[in-house]
């Protein structure tokens, strides 16, 4: 079955190259040239990733996608000419998945396109799975049915990309890892430097699940910034 994308561009030339592009890689494209819309067809629609520009008319990017975090996993990569470390800090801090910086190939795109899908059905797959359940560690509760965790018994929902980056850890509860090794895990690509995207995520994370994220006691930062492990 064919995979559904919904392409959120206002740029009809670059919209036009990215749906051409896509379907000759086999997938159904829905384009789309504002929010507004946009957010009417993600509704109604099973959406399998949504590729996102940020700056568009009636309902910007950062918009669409708090509302889209507000109901769904869905992954999200963002495509956008705004290629500063604050525009990335803020799709990521917002529950994006991914960045694209314009101009990009149609090889690079595809590339993020296949793993952050091929990475979303994986999870899928493990959700359908009653052999699996939950990951314990002190007062954590990882529960891989919902992609959620419990802290002391409050429900936490997390993005996808934080239950993968938790996971990580909770799986492998006595290694240290370097942010290297994390996007190489999460992202499934080459590192490139790409720290604050790291940085984000875990400050995002820490937010959510230690009780003071300045003084965090779970995910406890390693070797003078290099890395991080899972601790107590």
């Amino acid at each position: 079955m064919q995979k559904k994308i919904l392409l959120i561009e206002d740029d009809q030339e670059i919209s036009e190259l990215i749906t051409s592009h896509l379907q000759e890689e086999n997938y159904s494209v829905l384009s789309v040239f504002d929010g507004e819309i946009a957010l009417r067809i993600f509704e109604k629609e099973a959406i399998d990733l949504v590729l996102l520009d940020i700056m568009l008319p009636k309902l910007n990017g950062m918009d669409f996608l708090k509302k889209v975090r507000e109901i769904s996993l869905v992954p999200v990569v963002i495509i956008s000419a705004k290629g500063s470390d604050i525009d990335k800090t803020l799709g990521l801090g917002f529950g994006a998945d991914d960045y694209l910086s314009k101009p990009f190939s149609m090889l690079e795109l595809t590339a993020r396109v296949n793993a952050a899908i091929r990475r979303a059905t994986q999870y899928v797959s493990i959700s359908n799975d009653t052999t699996f359940g939950s990951i314990q560690f002190g007062k954590l509760t990882l529960n891989l049915d919902t992609f959620s965790v419990n802290v002391k018994g409050k429900h936490i929902q997390l993005t996808s990309k934080e239950f993968q980056i938790l996971k990580l850890f909770m799986t492998n509860q006595t290694r240290v890892f370097t942010k290297e090794q994390i996007y190489q895990f999460i992202w499934e690509d080459d590192f490139y430097g790409n720290e604050n995207v790291i940085n984000v995520h875990i400050r995002r994370l820490r937010e959510k699940i230690e009780e003071d994220p300045s003084k965090p006691q779970y995910i406890q930062t390693i070797w003078g910034g290099i890395g991080y492990k899972l601790g107590e």
